[in-house]
């Protein structure tokens, strides 16, 4: 299925079948010969040939056919494979249309029939087509084509899906050559865009990210209907719980509502992660953690996002958005946190036209040679601005504090003032996002002065930190006035909890107000927002459901 494919059009079955023969016994190790009789049939199997990622090397088409002449035929195909060498087989009364054609398709060749021996007038003329094809081929891309315009909320979010959950993929900007071309091969219309192509060339317009996740193969459904332990979000400490879950024996079910990783998946590079002292990126530890725990029997649920957790019977019900209901006898929350949004004017009209939420990994080859800048002065932020430094003109920090010494990591501010292209703008904040059907211009205001400058702006990143993903437990799950869930000890504070606490015992560590209900990483009060504390919450939360699970 991989190698180049060489074309064959005669509508004499004779001809055709001489011509098939001769090509097969010289070039069958390197090319798979196809042929057909029938310009029209022939044409139809191109766009197929296409979206699957196939590619002709050549053409050979007769010039009289009944269905169209040779030259329109090559016109049509040169459509679908502009690079294709072209051949045409003619009678020795057709060198006028084969010498017209010449300048009209750009005609490599025209061949006169017959062609014995092939030895002499077929196999040399081929030979030296194939080789100056060879000569500038590239593969194409063997995967899933996204297809839309760049500054498009919709494309951003198939993108950004696609790229969390590690799913190779081409993006063609329909502004593009290819993209155009991909455009009138597969009869595309503006209203239809995002696209997707499949690698099996099937074609899917505007496709829901329910629709994108069932074609890559993740699991919207469960099989079980009860389990020991169901996970609910799938970031480091989600990942960490559910690969000791699982390899402990314990019936382990993880749900997550977009991609693993959370926020460290989406990072370009984690360097103070124990063992690994060249760093690795989110999505490489990701990966690892993914195939980890499926590897000993997680069961992955995503996309699916959890509305509510409901007690009855002595299980814990997970109503999912269909409102279907997984009963597990123990829950770990591990949902994180979410990127803070910047109220600013003019911000929420270029989300995903310009403007992102992290997606530093997703968006930076849109960035090459733009001017560039990112909100907030965490490591997040300084981690994105060194990533987009390799792509883009010139990166800027705005931070509102005067320097990066208080919110950033050390090693870190010692990289961002060796990279040339990065700059800091301190004692700043922006007041308004500014363009038309994307992000093109920024107010920028000095907090100290007052000065108030615009300046032009390709795209802007915010790391201006989090808020916990929360919103969806009900009343019985303790939070403190952020948002966080309060665990363990730090739970007999709140009025009230002695009526919600039903156990002889203290809560555990990491125990919610509710028994059985645990939380680990960011998303839990008073934890340490480092990537290797919410692996060991994670890893730690599993001790305590072996201890809940041996009491009930």
């Amino acid at each position: 299925m991989d190698q180049p494919i060489i074309f064959l059009i005669d509508d004499d079955p004779q001809v055709l079948r001489a011509i098939n023969r001769d090509l097969r016994s010289k070039y069958r190790q390197d090319y798979r010969i196809l042929s057909t009789s029938s310009a029209n049939e022939a044409l139809s199997s191109l766009r197929e040939l296409k979206n699957k990622g196939e590619v002709v090397a050549a053409f050979i088409s007769d010039q009289r056919m009944p269905e169209m002449q040779g030259v329109d035929f090559l016109t049509k195909a040169m459509v679908f494979f502009p690079d294709a060498k072209r051949v045409l087989l003619t009678a020795y009364s057709d060198t006028d249309a084969a010498i017209k054609a010449i300048n009209d398709v750009k005609l490599d060749y025209y061949l006169t029939k017959p062609w014995d021996p092939p030895e002499e007038k077929l196999y040399p003329i081929i030979d030296d087509l194939l080789d100056d094809w060879q000569g500038s081929y590239r593969p194409d891309f063997k995967g899933i084509k996204v297809l839309g315009y760049q500054f498009s909320p919709q494309s951003h979010e198939v993108k950004e899906f696609l790229a969390g959950n590690l799913v190779p993929y081409q993006w063609v900007d329909m502004a593009d050559e290819e993209g155009t071309r991909l455009c009138n091969v597969n009869n595309l219309q503006p209203k239809d865009f995002p696209v997707l192509i499949f690698e099996d060339g099937e074609v899917v317009k505007r496709p829901t990210i329910i629709d994108v996740a069932s074609k890559i193969g993740l699991n919207p459904r469960v099989s079980n209907t009860v389990y020991d332990v169901a996970i609910v979000g799938a970031g480091p400490a989600g990942l960490a719980a559910s690969v000791y879950g699982a390899s402990e024996g314990l019936r382990t079910l993880l749900i997550e509502r977009h991609a693993p990783g959370g926020q460290a998946g989406t990072s370009s590079r984690i360097e103070n992660y124990l063992g690994f002292p060249s760093g690795l990126s989110g999505s490489d530890l990701t990966r690892r953690a993914i195939t980890q725990a499926t590897r000993f029997g997680t069961e992955f649920l995503s996309p699916q996002m959890v509305k509510e957790i409901r007690i009855k019977d002595g299980y814990k019900a997970i109503v999912l958005n269909d409102d279907t209901e997984i009963n597990a006898k123990a829950i770990i929350i591990t949902t994180g946190v979410d990127y803070r949004k910047l109220e600013t004017k003019g911000v929420n009209n270029f989300t995903g036209a310009g403007i992102y939420y992290g997606a530093a990994n997703t968006e930076a080859l849109s960035c090459r040679d733009k001017q560039v800048f990112i909100v907030g002065g965490g490591n997040s932020a300084g981690q994105a601005a060194m990533y987009l430094s390799k792509f883009a003109k010139q990166v800027c920090i705005i931070i509102r504090r005067e320097d990066l010494t208080s919110t950033m990591s050390a090693y870190l501010i010692e990289q961002i003032n060796g990279v040339e292209n990065i700059c800091v703008k301190g004692c700043s904040e922006i007041t308004e996002a500014k363009g038309d059907d994307k992000l093109r211009e920024l107010n920028i205001k000095h907090l100290i002065t007052g000065d108030v400058e615009t300046v032009e702006a390709d795209a802007l990143y915010i790391f201006i930190g989090a808020k916990p993903y929360t919103e969806w437990l009900g009343t019985n799950i303790i939070k403190d006035n952020k948002g966080f869930v309060e665990t363990g000890r730090e739970l007999n504070r709140y009025d009230g909890f002695g009526k919600i606490w039903k156990m002889n015992r203290d809560p555990y560590l990491l125990e919610t107000s509710t028994p059985g209900i645990f939380a680990a990483g960011d998303v839990r009060a008073g934890a340490m927002n480092r990537v290797a504390s919410a692996v060991g919450e994670g890893s730690m939360a599993i001790s305590f459901v072996h201890k809940y699970l041996a009491e009930v």
